[in-house]
């Protein structure tokens, strides 16, 4: 069961690039949740899968605390579900339908989040020294909380909110 939760059903067994397919497999999910709850459900699923990926992680490094493995990519679906958080409530909040999901801003969080979390600039990088069960999973949070910031003011931006 653990093995199954931190690679988030295998994904992460994926033997090339597996946090890029780990992230890839959580932007249906994403979706659907955004469908099924909007942005309410979006953000207690987030939280819940951080608890659970939290508690796995912690079990699956207990040989070597210091190891982030990159078949561990129950961290890259919190953190792409964070980054999807200003599509997800902006689309919720303006009473869209709940199947609409403009492809600018998924693939924006996509991209922002894996760029954020292979390059680790400051603070991703400080996080993720942290090493342990809170560096695998923090580091990605704090990549995610950086694309989202992205991707609002891409949207800010896009959708003519600056200036006049």
């Amino acid at each position: 069961m653990i093995r199954a939760i931190v690679t988030f059903g295998y994904v992460g067994l994926i033997p090339r690039a597996p946090g890029t397919f780990g992230t890839l497999a959580a932007l249906p999910v994403g979706y659907a949740l955004h469908v099924l709850g909007g942005f309410p459900l979006l953000v207690i699923a987030t939280l819940a899968v951080f608890v659970l990926g939290y508690w796995a992680t912690v079990r699956a490094i207990a040989d070597d605390p210091t190891a982030d493995p990159g078949w561990i990519v129950v961290d890259e679906v919190v953190g792409l579900w964070i980054a999807l958080f200003p599509l997800s409530f902006g689309l919720w909040h303006a009473g869209a339908a709940p199947m609409l999901f403009p492809w600018p801003g998924w693939v924006g969080a996509f991209v922002m989040f894996r760029l954020f979390d292979i390059l680790k600039p400051w603070p991703v990088s400080r996080v993720d020294a942290m090493h342990g069960a809170a560096g695998v999973m923090l580091d990605d949070v704090a990549a995610g909380v950086m694309a989202a910031l992205v991707v609002a003011l891409a949207a800010f931006i896009a959708h003519g909110m600056m200036g006049a």
